[in-house]
């Protein structure tokens, strides 16, 4: 008979069995995506990234038969909101004024990683098994909520009819590969301002004198992670106070990781000046962090989202997404799409409320798609501008 297990840390299971329901599809190449993999989640948390003092403690809930592993889903117990990009400080201060206590609560995610991607690892039979066993988790250790956030959009309409469920729709921007052969191919589908426009911030970013250099695998170099922790450690310390991830972290990527990393550097003569990390998935290309320590106009766009772009057409991806929030990206080629999670709230009252600011949340979201894309830097018609 099946079972559920909570573990008290990710280093309890092996990366075989974890993988096995993880990313089964990697045994004939990439998997969609290399953040719910074993390799990931545990250079986060060898490295300190996550676990005591973070605000995210690793309890995987997994389900097994005959101590077979059939299905998982990456659990953390959080003390905060921090590094979760669906935003719930409202809520939290909500509760709290009323005299209750929000956190800590359970998540089901990947931390500081704003990806779409499964949440629930293995078959699709054993999703509402491990929805379940979280919520019973969650109420018998008294939490006040339970969040599994950037899941699929078929595991969020699968889960949403189980009873409590709230399915909250939010967006993000994301690039779309429509048969390109070339970036100039892209340009093409574009309004002649759009394209011009682009190709004025191309231009702006190469007369800076630097080279830019797209790196994957072997190509990528210890000192080069000695260069883009300097990167990540200035827009870490100005967006969030704190950088979320260790240097360890970074060494363990390159340790473990680098056949799933592209990393765009400018160089200045031969030293990095800035650069661009992206997570490479079966047909998705992440971008997830930049930074730089000299300031050159237009930098930014190229090595963040057209370079992205670039390598994705070169090598047959399907779309680039760029990360969080962002409506500059609109003009750039990147469109809304919808974001989708789901919370379980404790306190019936308290979770009646955020129920219906979600209902009105959903609808404002999907206007809003509607109109930014009706903005989108796309030619309405084929042959007219």
């Amino acid at each position: 008979m099946a079972d559920l297990t909570l573990h008290q840390t990710l280093s309890e299971i092996s990366a075989a069995d974890w993988d096995a329901v993880a990313a089964p599809e990697q045994a004939d190449g990439r998997p969609l995506d290399p953040f719910t993999t074993h390799r990931f989640l545990a250079a986060l948390e060898d490295s300190g990234s996550t676990g005591t003092g973070t605000g995210w403690q690793a309890r995987p809930l997994v389900l097994r038969d005959a101590g077979k592993l059939l299905a998982a889903t990456p659990l953390y117990v959080k003390s905060n909101s921090q590094g979760e990009y669906i935003f719930d400080h409202g809520w939290a201060d909500a509760l709290e004024r009323a005299g209750g206590r929000y956190y800590p609560k359970l998540q089901i995610a990947v931390p500081f990683t704003p990806a779409t991607g499964r949440r629930f690892l293995g078959d699709a039979d054993h999703r509402e098994v491990l929805w379940r066993g979280a919520i019973a988790v969650t109420a018998q250790n008294r939490l006040s909520s339970l969040h599994a956030t950037f899941c699929t959009a078929d595991e969020a309409w699968a889960l949403a009819g189980v009873e409590g469920t709230l399915h909250r729709v939010t967006q993000q921007f994301h690039w779309e590969n429509r048969g390109y052969d070339s970036f100039d191919g892209f340009l093409g589908d574009l309004a002649s301002r759009k394209r011009k426009m682009i190709r004025k911030e191309r231009e702006t970013a190469r007369a800076s004198g630097l080279t830019i250099r797209a790196l994957t695998a072997d190509e990528i170099k210890p000192q080069h992670w000695d260069a883009f922790w300097q990167f990540y450690q200035d827009t870490g310390s100005r967006k969030w106070g704190t950088p979320y991830l260790t240097r360890k972290a970074f060494t363990r990527f390159h340790q473990t990781m680098r056949q799933d990393i592209l990393l765009v550097l400018a160089f200045n003569g031969d030293r990095p000046v800035a650069g661009a990390l992206n997570f490479i998935g079966r047909e998705t290309l992440y971008g997830r962090y930049w930074g730089c320590t000299e300031d050159h106009p237009c930098l930014h766009f190229e090595l963040c989202y057209y370079q992205a772009i670039d390598w994705a057409i070169a090598n047959g991806l399907q779309r680039v997404e760029a990360g969080a929030q962002g409506e500059h990206k609109l003009a750039r080629g990147y469109l809304p799409v919808e974001v989708h999670s789901l919370h379980w709230i404790a306190e019936p009252a308290f979770r009646t409320a955020v129920d219906r600011y979600l209902q009105a949340e959903r609808r404002a979201v999907g206007e809003e798609i509607e109109v930014l894309t009706a903005y989108g830097p796309f030619r309405k018609h084929a042959g007219r501008e």
